[in-house]
């Protein structure tokens, strides 16, 4: 049975219902057949999911984060089969949307949370814990039917998607001129996706400045079914969802311009997100809980098993686990119920170093 999904997109229950089983059969493919077995052969405890809980946990938000979250919903619902998990895909601005307004138990996020979504939980007494599960490699994409784009700079990607390319920059030998005078058509997330937060801040210079003239979608398997299709297309989304479309799409090498962080242009994966050279597009992934849901036994275990799970569970899906003195910071905040976001009142968020960030936050707030 394919699960309840709510979204913003979604006009009534049957084409939510709909949407859940196109996404569940995606979803599976994503996450290459986890089963209880892959489980237990990681050391994780099953035990630690007592029995007679039930009750429903919504959760709502980022797309990129959707195959972690479901995976984990997943095998938590084996063990605990009283409760229903659902998860939606609204956005990581939809999903903050209904998490301050208190409709949603957690909120999958792709970027930390906004200084206007603090305030917004602020005004609901809407309070939370915030917790990274995930190092994603943001993917510049194109399809393997191109057979002469392999690496950009970060300059050439701003001077393609910042606002002034927009009727203006519409061939690729504009970008580099040996490059083919061939349409550029560009594939992205939508304004509400914390993918699209993401990428302008750190390519464009300015959250949310962006050419208007691309295909968007929330859902990142339309964009790569998009991409994969056209020789003359450019996308970028989550890295676990290039993985699983590695045959019909090439992930692009990005050279920051800034030796220091490593010469020349540098390819996603584990290692260069973990060493710090896939720059500037390795990101941290969250949820955020609702302090005040952590209250019932089937979120607060939901959220225990989340955690002990998450580092193997995570490179099942196709991201790239937290270091492991991450992963115990996160634990520790989520264990002392240590409230709000890292990231307050901090600005250029994607050049940051949540490590960082954590143990000043978590260090200081343990010692009190």
């Amino acid at each position: 049975m394919f699960p309840l999904v709510f979204c913003a997109s979604c006009g009534n229950a049957m084409q939510a219902f709909l949407l859940g089983a196109i996404l569940m059969r995606s979803t599976r493919a994503v996450i290459h057949g986890i089963t209880s077995a892959t489980i237990l052969s990681a050391g994780v405890a099953m035990a630690a999911v007592p029995t007679g809980l039930n009750g429903t946990i919504k959760v709502d938000g980022s797309s990129t984060v959707y195959p972690i979250t479901e995976a984990v919903a997943e095998e938590f619902g084996r063990h605990a089969q009283a409760v229903k998990v659902t998860v939606g895909i609204s956005g990581t601005g939809g999903g903050f949307k209904k998490f301050c307004a208190g409709e949603t138990d957690i909120s999958d996020a792709s970027r930390p949370i906004k200084g206007a979504e603090i305030d917004l939980c602020r005004q609901h007494g809407v309070e939370y814990v915030e917790l990274p599960i995930a190092y994603d490699a943001l993917s510049i994409v194109v399809s393997k039917k191109n057979t002469w784009l392999h690496s950009i700079t970060v300059t050439e990607l701003k001077k393609l998607w910042e606002p002034q390319a927009q009727g203006k920059v519409s061939t690729w030998n504009q970008i580099r001129p040996e490059w083919p005078n061939q349409p550029i058509h560009l594939f992205g997330p939508g304004v509400d996706s914390g993918t699209f937060d993401y990428f302008t801040e750190a390519i464009v210079g300015k959250e949310d400045a962006s050419r208007g003239d691309y295909t968007s979608s929330e859902d990142d398997n339309v964009l790569v079914q998009g991409v994969s299709q056209d020789e003359g297309a450019l996308g970028f989304f989550g890295f676990a969802y290039y993985q699983e479309n590695k045959e019909r799409l090439r992930a692009l090498a990005i050279d920051d311009e800034i030796d220091n962080d490593g010469k020349g242009a540098v390819e996603p994966n584990s290692q260069t997100v973990l060493n710090e050279t896939y720059k500037p597009l390795a990101r941290p992934l969250f949820v955020y809980v609702r302090t005040e849901a952590l209250g019932r036994p089937e979120v607060d275990k939901f959220v225990s098993y989340y955690l002990a799970q998450g580092r193997t569970l995570v490179s099942e899906v196709g991201y790239v686990p937290l270091a492991e003195g991450i992963q115990a910071l996160a634990v520790r905040r989520f264990e002392k119920r240590i409230a709000g976001s890292v990231y307050t009142n901090v600005d250029n968020k994607a050049s940051l170093s949540l490590d960082k960030l954590l143990t000043s936050q978590t260090g200081s707030e343990s010692k009190g």
